[in-house]
C-alpha cells in the first residue's frame, strides 16, 4: 500500500509544479483573465437583475460595463485633479518643511550635541588627513607629470518639441495599464455574455460523472468570492469614510480625497494601508507648524488599521473565505512572487478558489487542510493528543471551550467517549505506554468530577435540586477495563443530574458476592458500559452472567461509539439477548425515559 500512495503523492506534486510553472510562464494572459473572472463575479448579479426585467443579456452586459467604466473614469478624474492640486500647493509649504528638517538636525547643546560635534570634528580630521599633498621628491630626482589631453566637447541635441512628442511622453506611463484594462474589459464582457456556455464546457471538461461535484465547487467558489468582494467593498468604504472624517476633524486639507484614496488603496493587501496612511502624514508634515497634527494622523491611521485588520476583517471574512490567517499571509507572498503586484491584489480570491478546490476534490484535500480555517483536528482527537502529551491544562481548555457552545451530554458523547475509544484502540495495540495511560485516565476522572460539580452548582443556582426517583435504580457496570468504568461513571452522573437514582460500580465490584442492598431487584435496570475494540465480546460475557443470575432484570448495553446497524448487532447477544443496545449516552437516556434539564447540562 505504501508504493501506490507514494506514487499518487508524487503525481500530485508533479502536477502542482507543472501548474505553477504554466501559471508563471503564461502570466501575461492569466493575469487579465483572473481580473476579468473576479470582475465578472461582481457584475453577474447586476446582469441577472436586468435580465429579470426582460432585458437581453448582451444589452444588459454592455449597460453594466458602460456604467462601470464611466463611473470609474469620473472617480479617477476627480481624484487625479485633486492630487494635482495637492502637488501644486506643496511649494507654498516650503518654509514649514524647511523648519521641520532643521528641527530634526542634531542638537547643539547637551551631551548629545557634544557627542555629535565630536563626531563631526573627527570626520573633518580624517578628511584633512586624506587630502594632504604627497611628500616632495628627493633632491636630484625629476618628476614628470602627465598633461591630460583636452576633453572633446559633447553636446546633446534634443529634437524640437512639438505637440505629438508631448502627448507621447505624457501617455507613455499609462499605456501599459490602459492596455491591461482594455483586455480585462474584453474578457469580462465575453465571460458575462457566454457565462452559461462556459460553465457547461467546464462541466464537460471535468466529466459528466462529476457534474454534481463541479456544481457544488463552482457554486461554493462563486458564493465565497462574491461575498468576500462585497464585504471588502463595504469595509473599505467604512474605513475611508471614518479616516476622511478623522482627517477633517484634525484639520488636514483635502480630507475627503485622502479618505477616498484610503478606501481604494486598501484593496491591495498590507501595502495599500501603509501608503494610504503615509500620504496624509506627509501633507500634515508640510502644512502645520507643529508636530501634533502629524502624530494625530499617525495615531488615527494606526488605530483604524489595527481595529479593521485584527478584529473587523477576521470576523467578517473568516466565515466567508474559509482561509486561516497564516495561510492567507503565506499565499499572499506566493501570489505576489508569482504574479507581482497583480498577484498581491488577487491573492485572496485566488486562494479562496484553491481552498474550494481542495474541499471538493479528494485528491487535493491537503490544500483544504493546509489553507482552510477549520480545525486541523477534531475536538476528540485534539483532546486525546494533548492527554498523550501529558498537557492536562490544554486538554482541560479544549473541553471547556467545547462546553461554551455545547451541553455536558454533548461533550461526553462527542468528545470524551471518542477520545476514550482512541485510547482503547492504542492500548490494545500495545502503542499506549503505561505512564501515559495512567495520566490519561486520571486526568479524565478529574475533569469529569470538576464538570459534574460545576453542573450541580449551576443547576442549584437556577432551580432547586430535583428529588431522586427511587422507584427504580440504574446500575452502571463497566464491562472490562478502566475506560468502560469512566464511561459508566459519565452515564451515572447524567442520570443523577436528572434526579434518577443511579449507582456507578467500580471495576470488578459487580461480582457474585455483591451485597443484597446493591444487587438488582424490582424495576432496577443494569446498564453494561463497553468501548471498542473489544466491546462486544466483553459485554456479551457479562450479559450472559447477569441473565443467568438475574433473569428478571432488564439489561441495557451501551457499546459507545458503535456506528453500524444496531438491530443486527443485537442479534450477536443471543440467546441471552438484552432489552436494548445503544451507541450513545443520549440514546441510553432516551431508552430509560430520562429527560435531563438543559440547566443541569450547562457548564459555564
Amino acid at each position: 500500500m505504501t508504493r501506490p500512495r507514494n506514487a499518487a503523492g508524487m503525481r500530485i506534486a508533479a502536477t502542482l509544479i507543472a501548474v505553477i510553472a504554466v501559471m508563471y510562464l503564461a502570466r501575461e494572459i492569466l493575469i487579465p483573465l483572473a481580473f476579468a473572472v473576479t470582475l465578472a463575479l461582481v457584475l453577474s448579479p447586476a446582469v441577472g437583475w436586468l435580465q429579470k426585467i426582460h432585458i437581453q443579456r448582451f444589452v444588459a452586459v454592455l449597460a453594466i460595463v458602460t456604467v462601470l467604466v464611466c463611473g470609474t473614469a469620473v472617480v479617477g478624474y476627480v481624484i487625479f485633479n485633486q492630487l494635482v492640486q495637492v502637488v501644486s500647493d506643496l511649494p507654498s509649504y516650503r518654509e514649514n518643511i524647511d523648519n521641520k528638517i532643521k528641527a530634526l538636525r542634531a542638537p547643539q547643546k547637551g551631551s548629545l550635541g557634544k557627542a555629535a560635534q565630536s563626531v563631526q570634528e573627527l570626520g573633518k580630521e580624517l578628511a584633512t588627513a586624506q587630502e594632504q599633498p604627497p611628500p616632495p621628491p628627493a633632491p636630484g630626482r625629476t618628476v614628470r607629470t602627465a598633461t591630460p589631453a583636452s576633453p572633446l566637447p559633447v553636446q546633446v541635441v534634443e529634437p524640437p518639441p512639438n505637440g505629438l512628442l508631448y502627448v507621447r511622453d505624457l501617455l507613455r506611463p499609462f499605456l501599459a495599464p490602459l492596455g491591461m484594462l482594455l483586455i480585462v474589459l474584453v474578457f469580462t464582457i465575453f465571460l458575462l455574455v457566454e457565462e452559461a456556455d462556459l460553465r457547461n464546457r467546464l462541466f464537460r471538461l471535468a466529466g459528466v460523472n462529476r457534474v454534481n461535484v463541479m456544481t457544488q465547487a463552482l457554486d461554493d467558489a462563486t458564493r465565497r468570492v462574491s461575498r468576500y468582494l462585497m464585504l471588502q467593498f463595504l469595509v473599505n468604504a467604512v474605513f475611508g469614510f471614518i479616516f476622511g472624517l478623522g482627517l477633517f476633524l484634525i484639520g488636514v486639507p483635502y480630507a475627503a480625497l485622502f479618505g477616498a484614496v484610503a478606501a481604494l488603496l486598501r484593496t491591495v493587501p498590507y501595502v495599500g494601508a501603509v501608503v494610504a496612511g503615509s500620504l496624509p502624514m506627509l501633507l500634515a508634515l508640510a502644512v502645520f507648524d507643529t508636530w501634533k497634527p502629524l502624530i494625530l494622523v499617525f495615531a488615527l491611521a494606526t488605530v483604524l488599521e489595527l481595529i479593521t485588520g485584527n478584529f473587523l476583517e477576521p470576523m467578517l471574512y473568516g466565515a466567508h473565505t474559509g482561509i486561516s490567517s497564516l495561510a492567507l499571509l503565506v499565499t499572499t507572498v506566493f501570489w505576489t512572487v508569482l504574479w507581482g503586484p497583480a498577484g498581491l491584489i488577487l491573492s485572496t480570491p485566488l486562494t479562496v478558489c484553491v481552498v474550494v478546490l481542495g474541499r471538493h476534490v479528494p485528491q487535493l484535500s491537503f490544500l483544504h487542510i493546509l489553507l482552510g480555517d477549520q480545525p486541523a483536528l477534531e475536538p476528540h482527537a485534539h483532546l486525546y493528543q494533548r492527554l498523550l502529551a501529558m498537557d492536562e491544562q490544554e486538554a482541560r481548555t479544549i473541553a471547556e471551550e467545547y462546553l461554551k457552545e455545547h451541553t455536558l451530554l454533548q461533550l461526553y458523547d462527542d468528545v470524551i467517549l471518542p477520545a476514550l475509544t482512541m485510547a482503547e484502540q492504542d492500548r490494545h495495540k500495545g502503542a499506549l505506554e503505561p505512564d501515559r495511560e495512567e495520566f490519561l485516565f486520571l486526568s479524565l476522572r478529574e475533569m469529569l468530577a470538576e464538570f459534574s460539580e460545576k453542573a450541580q452548582e449551576e443547576s442549584a443556582a437556577n432551580n432547586p435540586p430535583p428529588e431522586l426517583a427511587l422507584t427504580r435504580r440504574i446500575l452502571c457496570v463497566p464491562a472490562n477495563d478502566e475506560a468502560d468504568e469512566i464511561a459508566a461513571a459519565m452515564l451515572a452522573q447524567l442520570l443523577e443530574h436528572a434526579g434518577h437514582a443511579s449507582i456507578a460500580f467500580p471495576l470488578g465490584s459487580f461480582s457474585d458476592n455483591l451485597p443484597a442492598a446493591m444487587a438488582p431487584a424490582g424495576d432496577d435496570i443494569v446498564c453494561i458500559s463497553s468501548l471498542p475494540p473489544l466491546a462486544f465480546s466483553q459485554a456479551r460475557n457479562l450479559n450472559r452472567q447477569l441473565r443467568a443470575k438475574y433473569p428478571q432484570t432488564k439489561i441495557l448495553i451501551g457499546v459507545w461509539g458503535f456506528n453500524a446497524d444496531i438491530d443486527r448487532a443485537l442479534q450477536r447477544f443471543r440467546p441471552a439477548q438484552p432489552e436494548k443496545l445503544v451507541a450513545t449516552l443520549a440514546g441510553a437516556l432516551e431508552y430509560l425515559g430520562v429527560t435531563v434539564p438543559a440547566e443541569a447540562l450547562e457548564v459555564v
